[in-house]
């Protein structure tokens, strides 16, 4: 097997943007499709000549269109937060314990809990300590008898 073989192709592999087409524009309707979750994933949205290695380069009707560079998971986890802040239209911190503990179940299904200080952070978001954390994780776990 050959080395390109082994690694998923990058922007220098790929053939140039047509002459005449912009490489990257927000109106263009795939960008507008992949957008939505683009945001959601708090990732961000490069023209494809600005694609480096660990980026995902999209085309469209086999033109490259656009780039993704996803996040760093702490940044994702920052991101999850706040997109849940807003889903509740408060601080996560004011939510009462039963909405805390349907978060913490969210979060874990999410892989939170497998970033580091992913528990500290979620603790720090929700206003409870480590241990309450903790507490909901267990609970979740004993109502499942795992």
């Amino acid at each position: 097997m050959t080395e390109s073989a082994d690694r998923p192709p990058v922007a220098a592999d790929r053939p140039p943007v047509a002459p005449g087409h912009p490489p990257f524009t927000v109106d263009h309707p795939f960008v507008s499709a992949v957008k939505p979750l683009v945001d959601a994933m708090g990732a961000e949205l490069l023209g494809p000549e600005q694609a480096q290695p660990d980026d995902v380069v999209l085309a469209w009707e086999g033109q490259d269109v656009i780039a993704v560079r996803l996040p760093q998971l702490s940044d994702s986890l920052d991101h999850i937060l706040a997109a849940m802040e807003r889903r509740h239209g408060m601080p996560l911190a004011d939510l009462d314990r039963k909405a805390k503990q349907s978060v913490v179940r969210t979060l874990e299904a999410r892989g939170a809990f497998s970033v580091r200080h992913g528990v500290e952070t979620v603790a720090g978001a929700l206003g409870v300590s480590r241990f309450t954390v903790y507490n909901y994780l267990n609970r979740e776990h004993s109502a499942k008898g795992e």
